[in-house]
């Protein structure tokens, strides 16, 4: 009989780090002082975040009040309709700046998103957590009124998305852009949710996410971390693939009816506590 494998050993509550130098030194405080060092942490971030935000928001802003000035002689309910009008415009200014701010900002930072297991309170979780939150800037203030359309497409591949030709994405619903792979001729059905993380007994787990070509994800559906899915397979509303699950290409939902599944049960690696090669 074969061995199992063995968990992955780290301990999650430990003050230590293995990293040299003020890597180790910065691991080190944070894991010893996690919430004060979080907090810190957070700083540049908010910094950064409002710097984006803020350079998107201005050429609406210049609107607006180039708008309130050029009307402030009108009559008072068509010069304040001008100003309501105008600010709604702003926005969606702002808006149409932001898609294209919020990646360059990703891009220039020296940090990229990569495959990671281990302790959340890590060096290499950092830039989980600054793209994410970059991404879900756009994703919370304006996403939702570009999708679907070609735009929400460009806003993910210039937040380091591969995505091949004739995607459709109808979902604002999409975490670590970065860690994502999709086909020639993908669709992703309404709010229908992709995820290139998941957590596992205390531990931060970051792994790819592949779908293959001419692959169809239904409304609802949720893709986890570490999922490949085989070229022309579908997704059912609502089903949820776990990490670790490879689905063969062609193969259909299954069937409500647990005795009539045409396309096959849905193959899972067992051991979701091995040690990730």
């Amino acid at each position: 009989m074969q061995e199992k494998k063995k968990a992955y050993k780290e301990d999650i509550l430990t003050t230590k780090s293995n990293l040299t130098g003020l890597a180790g030194l910065f691991e080190r405080m944070l894991r010893r002082f996690r919430t004060g060092m979080f907090l810190a942490a957070l700083l540049p971030l908010y910094l950064i975040g409002i710097l984006a935000m803020g350079i998107s928001a201005t050429p609406g802003v210049y609107f607006f009040f180039w708008v309130k000035t050029s009307t402030a002689h009108w009559l008072p309910l068509f010069h304040y309709m001008s100003m309501s009008t105008a600010a709604v415009v702003a926005y969606f200014i702002y808006g149409f700046c932001l898609i294209f701010v919020v990646p360059f900002f990703n891009f220039i930072l020296p940090f990229r998103i990569k495959p990671f297991r281990g302790n959340y309170y890590s060096l290499l979780s950092v830039p989980w957590y600054i793209h994410n939150a970059l991404t879900y800037i756009v994703r919370y203030t304006f996403l939702e009124f570009i999708t679907p359309t070609p735009l929400n497409v460009l806003f993910y591949k210039m937040m380091g998305m591969k995505v091949g030709k004739g995607v459709h994405i109808n979902t604002t619903n999409i975490s670590d852009p970065g860690l994502i792979e999709l086909g020639d001729h993908v669709t992703i059905g309404g709010s229908a949710t992709i995820i290139g993380h998941y957590g596992q007994k205390g531990y931060l787990v970051l792994k790819k996410v592949k779908i293959g070509d001419g692959v169809t994800i239904g409304m609802k559906a949720t893709i986890m971390g570490d999922v490949h899915i085989g070229n022309g397979a579908m997704i059912g509303p609502h089903e949820v693939i776990l990490p670790k699950s490879r689905i063969p290409a062609h193969r259909k939902p299954p069937q409500n009816d647990n005795n009539n599944n045409p396309g096959g049960e849905i193959q899972f690696k067992k051991d979701l506590n091995s040690k990730d090669a």
